[in-house]
């Protein structure tokens, strides 16, 4: 969102236009459907413990935090927008955008599920369509295990969470090691 100069009233630009422009609804937007115009870089950026900032001071307002997920994409150009119907600007996401932050298991075996709930309170069962994966993890060459949240937006599953996730991990005959969940062996790799 590029800021205008501004003759007599303001108006608005940044941080205010992206509040007014996503409205005041709840709960992730079509923003997959919407096409806007790329407006550029206005200072947006999530770090790697899930905390939201604007022009490099941390957002304080839990809601303010909520309202900008759901109008969150990630495009194919691996890159992270904020997404209203009329723009589009950069957050920069130093690992994930979300972390996952609680988890509960319903089930076992096979027909064991996983549901995560995110810092933003999104709840996101890992299946087919929301896919669990696990990456390593520099320099000691862990795990890190990310859940798809929407679209191409993942969370991060914090270390107290991994901890219980991984005590749910078994052995197949293969002498593969993973989890399951919404009926997709998840491999520990």
């Amino acid at each position: 969102m590029s800021s205008r100069p501004n003759e007599g009233a303001a108006a608005p630009g940044g941080l205010e236009a992206l509040v007014q422009a996503a409205g005041n609804g709840t709960g992730p937007r079509p923003v997959e459907t919407w096409n806007p115009p790329y407006c550029g870089d206005i200072g947006m950026a999530i770090r790697a413990d899930g905390t939201w900032m604007y022009q490099g001071s941390p957002i304080g307002r839990i809601a303010l935090v909520k309202l900008f997920a759901s109008i969150l994409r990630k495009d194919g150009d691996g890159k992270t927008y904020l997404v209203t119907p009329a723009e589009k600007v950069d957050v920069a996401v130093a690992d994930a955008p979300f972390l996952a932050v609680e988890m509960a298991v319903t089930g076992s075996g096979a027909g064991q599920t996983l549901t995560f709930r995110t810092n933003v309170d999104d709840v996101v069962s890992v299946d087919g369509d929301h896919p669990l994966r696990f990456e390593p993890a520099a320099p000691d060459g862990g795990l890190k295990p990310y859940v798809c949240v929407r679209g191409r937006l993942e969370a991060l599953v914090t270390r107290a969470v991994y901890a219980d996730l991984v005590a749910l991990a078994e052995e197949r005959g293969d002498a593969t090691l993973g989890i399951w969940s919404g009926g997709v062996w998840w491999p520990l790799e």
